[in-house]
């Protein structure tokens, strides 16, 4: 046998990579598929001499075909370790990649009138195993030219070449169902079905910062209503822009440093993506809960409109998120722009000793000018959102998250928080107020096949627990008890049923229990 042949048939795993370097990284997709293992490592090296090779000894029975292969026709490449690696189990199709690899090169050192480098009997050799693989490398070749022409297809065709487009579109099945609440007369249990629909727009310049220009419509209107009037009853993604379309969020993200992120801020980005909440498996409103309580800490809510924001991460164990938003800051009138209106600040510090375990801080310090109070994010008692009425008010809040990890099926988060609230005009000037809050997740990931989410949430909506104003206290106790199953259809279909149950809305006792049954179906592009 030839040392082409024995050299061949050493050849491994590697005479995939051999091919890779004569066809291109595009090939590789397709070759893929014939062995997934053999691509997990990185770019093999060309090397020139079998010397470079450290597991290759001269021992080896195929040491002198390797030899010739490397230092006389340049055909085998190593691993960036420097090794051949050459008892690795080997395809036909990967032998017929090397194989075609030789033949090229030989076929280039005879072009290059250098043939007495090539010997007789390698010619004959490779005559042989070109008749032998003729299906093979005819299949291999077939393959190369349909990836160039699906790749120029591509090149033409594609969106942009700074920009990727993504899509989410949700259709919503909601009810509300009870029987009396304090005040007012029954429940309406009109079953609703509204949409939500987003474009994002993600741009980098650079490959490490990203622009991102969203586009969204809906017709969500919140569950809230006069038929409910209770916030505690929202859904996780509801809104109601009447169908039209606007720009729901537009940010630019760029590193300062290899540990620090920088956003500039101009619509509406949530400081929950600013700010890790720890509720890993629910907190997408697309995904993940589906009520508005249920995504994560009422605290993030009190953080919005433009501004700056900075994330900086000390190792992997520990991160500091900083953020200044101003919800008129475009607004040049009077109690409005970057500091004289509404505006908020936030700290956060989280700490992850383990893979497994994360445990947070969060500090949130805002003014509210009066005009539009809302000290939880519409996901507490109409006296935990405004605690003094449309007045002047200022909100210090506490919080403190955590999520563990139990098992790769089984993950636990929560959060406990505090909101220390103000009076700074009208005729309660200088009443406090103190908001309480608190929940516990459970999510199951891949509950039933992987891709799917069980989860249940428990906990308590934001809660006046005590007030200078006597009458703006919250006197009783309400529950959120909600439980989801998201099934996936597919990678870009997913079916949510869930139910939520509130317990005392609004905090008052004499108020029935209230029901939401909702089926959520989300669309991914």
């Amino acid at each position: 046998m030839s040392n082409i042949v024995r050299g061949l048939a050493g050849l491994s795993g590697l005479a995939l990579s051999v091919f890779l370097m004569q066809t291109g990284e595009a090939a590789a997709s397709e070759v893929r598929s014939v062995d997934e293992n053999l691509l997990g490592e990185s770019t093999l090296k060309q090397v020139t001499s079998v010397s470079q090779l450290s597991d290759v000894r001269p021992t080896d029975w195929a040491f002198q075909a390797l030899q010739s292969l490397v230092e006389r026709y340049g055909c085998i490449a190593g691993y960036p370790d420097r090794t051949y690696r050459g008892n690795r189990a080997l395809t036909r199709y990967e032998f017929a990649a090397g194989l075609n690899a030789c033949l090229d090169r030989v076929n280039e050192l005879i072009a290059a009138a250098t043939a007495d480098l090539v010997k007789k009997e390698d010619l004959a050799a490779l005559q042989k195993l070109q008749e032998e693989f003729a299906a093979e490398l005819a299949t291999l070749r077939g393959r190369v030219d349909s990836l160039e022409a699906r790749t120029t297809t591509l090149e033409k065709q594609q969106f942009s070449t700074t920009t990727k487009l993504r899509g989410e579109v949700i259709f919503s099945g909601a009810s509300v169902f009870g029987d009396e609440r304090a005040g007012g007369g029954a429940l309406s249990d009109n079953p609703t079905f509204s949409y939500r629909a987003r474009l994002n727009f993600e741009s980098s310049f650079t490959g490490k910062d990203q622009l991102r220009v969203r586009l969204q419509g809906r017709n969500v209107i919140p569950l809230s209503g006069s038929a409910t009037g209770t916030n505690m009853t929202r859904l996780s993604y509801d809104g109601d822009s009447g169908g039209q379309v606007g720009v729901d969020d537009l940010y630019y993200r760029f590193p300062l440093g290899d540990n620090t992120r920088v956003w500039l801020i101009a619509n509406a980005y949530g400081s929950e993506n600013i700010a890790n909440p720890l509720n890993p498996f629910l907190q997408s409103d697309g995904s993940g809960a589906l009520s508005r309580f249920g995504r994560y800490s009422p605290i993030y809510r009190a953080v919005d409109g433009p501004g700056v924001a900075l994330e900086h991460k000390f190792g992997n164990t520990a991160t500091l998120s900083l953020a200044y938003r101003a919800r008129n800051a475009s607004s040049p009138e009077e109690k409005a722009g970057l500091f004289d209106g509404n505006h908020s600040a936030l700290a956060q510090l989280i700490l992850s000793p383990s893979r497994n375990l994360s445990v947070g801080l969060t500090y949130a310090r805002a003014y509210y000018s009066g005009t539009a109070v809302d000290t939880t994010g519409s996901t507490g008692s109409a006296f935990a959102q405004r605690p003094f009425g449309n007045t002047a008010t200022l909100t210090n809040s506490y919080g403190a998250i955590a999520s563990f990890r139990v098992s790769p099926q089984f993950n636990i988060s929560g959060w406990v928080g505090l909101t220390n609230a103000e009076a700074k005009a009208g005729v309660n000037r200088g009443a406090d107020a103190d908001i309480f809050n608190w929940s516990v997740a459970l999510a199951f990931p891949d509950l039933g096949k992987k891709g799917n989410l069980g989860g249940i949430i428990v906990g308590m909506p934001p809660k006046a627990t005590s007030n200078d104003v006597a009458a703006r206290e919250d006197r009783d106790t309400s529950l959120h008890l909600e439980a989801l199953y998201r099934y996936q259809v597919s990678d870009k279909i997913s079916i949510t049923p869930g139910l939520i149950v509130i317990l005392n809305p609004e905090h008052n006792r004499n108020n029935d229990t209230q029901y939401v049954g909702v089926v959520r179906t989300t669309f991914s592009f």
